[in-house]
């Protein structure tokens, strides 16, 4: 019998739509099969512009694709203040939903939108796409290595880029009534995402905002950064702008061995990414070099990994539709978690720069 392949609608015509078009397209258990927008007309030119099928629907309205009974689930890029309505009712429509980052302004409103599939039985995961990507996987596998890595004791996480000012005075991730975390919502979002990966998700005990957070004129962020503390004397170091060069770096310290990527969250080519790990360095006898070198890691793959995660979302689906399963609960625990520190970081600043108890 043939794989279902899931019949996935775009909720919203936003620039990553673009790339999310591109990506349900070439995933073999998917298929490109709506689209809605405000109009109809916006919502055709898109279709248009990103080589929709013929066979794709065309919905002037986002409430007429959810009524679509063949369409299983929904992408949303939506600004981040609609999630809550959108997602909500689309899961009252029984569509499971790839929620893109940031999934609400805050975990309460998270919590709402969580409450809604759990009660429909919706699948619904965060569009966070480096976490599917082969490397992801690699280089999960020498964090879990105990002799070459050891235990985690520090991660340091980076995004960074400088979109320019146009953006910075019209994008939506500029604008309170929009998107109101700024780029910690947005560049934040991987950063964060990235230290709780490394620490095997397990919350830190405090977060702690760094002083001198950059806002707009409406009060947005657009730079900031946190420490964030565990008990035993772990501790994690992120920051991220919209104002500084294009950076996306993790690195992870153990007390073992050492793993970095530079471009964590997109690969500096699509189809080949890398990263480095180094195991039980020291220098040199005479102090000149190190001994043994970092190796060098290098992972091809024929998809990229925005097609990963569709097809990882898209299988999730089909287990429930086809097979009677369950919710995954892993993707909205990691939705959660992430949202807790970046509302532990927003108190943090808040609160004068006081170091916020994580409660999970």
């Amino acid at each position: 019998m043939a794989e279902m392949v899931i019949r996935i609608g775009i909720i919203g015509c936003a620039n990553i739509a673009r790339k999310m078009s591109r990506a349900i397209a070439l995933a073999p258990n998917a298929e490109l099969s709506a689209v809605a927008s405000r109009s109809a007309e916006k919502a055709e030119e898109f279709a248009k512009a990103n080589n929709f099928p013929p066979t794709a629907k065309i919905y002037g309205s986002y409430e007429s694709l959810l009524e679509d009974p063949e369409i299983d689930a929904v992408y949303i890029p939506l600004p981040t203040s609609l999630h809550l309505k959108w997602a909500c009712l689309a899961a009252s429509k029984k569509k499971h939903i790839l929620l893109e980052k940031p999934v609400a302004p805050n975990v309460g409103q998270l919590d709402e939108i969580l409450e809604a599939c759990q009660a429909n039985g919706i699948q619904i995961m965060d569009a966070t796409m480096w976490m599917h990507h082969p490397r992801t996987q690699q280089m999960r596998r020498f964090l879990n290595d105990k002799d070459q890595f050891g235990e985690v004791k520090a991660v340091h996480s980076c995004f960074t880029h400088a979109p320019g000012e146009d953006y910075l005075r019209n994008d939506i991730r500029v604008k309170p009534d929009l998107d109101s975390l700024g780029a910690i919502g947005d560049v934040g979002w991987y950063a964060i995402r990235a230290i709780l990966w490394a620490f095997d998700y397990e919350l830190p005990k405090t977060v702690l905002a760094m002083r001198g957070p950059v806002f707009n004129e409406a009060g947005v962020i657009l730079s900031c950064g946190a420490t964030l503390h565990w008990e035993d004397g772990r501790v994690a170091y992120f920051h991220c702008s919209f104002s500084s060069n294009l950076t996306s770096q993790v690195t992870a310290i153990g007390t073992k061995g050492t793993l970095h990527s530079d471009d964590f969250v997109i690969p500096y080519q699509e189809k080949e990414a890398y990263y480095k790990a180094a195991s039980k360095n020291w220098f040199n006898d005479l102090q000149t070099g190190w001994e043994p070198l970092p190796s060098h890691h290098i992972i091809s793959t024929d998809l990229p990994q925005e097609v990963h995660m569709v097809g990882a979302f898209a299988q999730l689906v089909r287990d429930i539709k086809a097979n009677g399963g369950k919710p995954d609960q892993f993707w909205p625990l990691c939705s959660r978690k992430t949202q807790l520190i970046i509302d532990a970081v927003m108190d943090s600043i808040g609160q004068g720069f006081e170091p916020i108890e994580v409660v999970n």
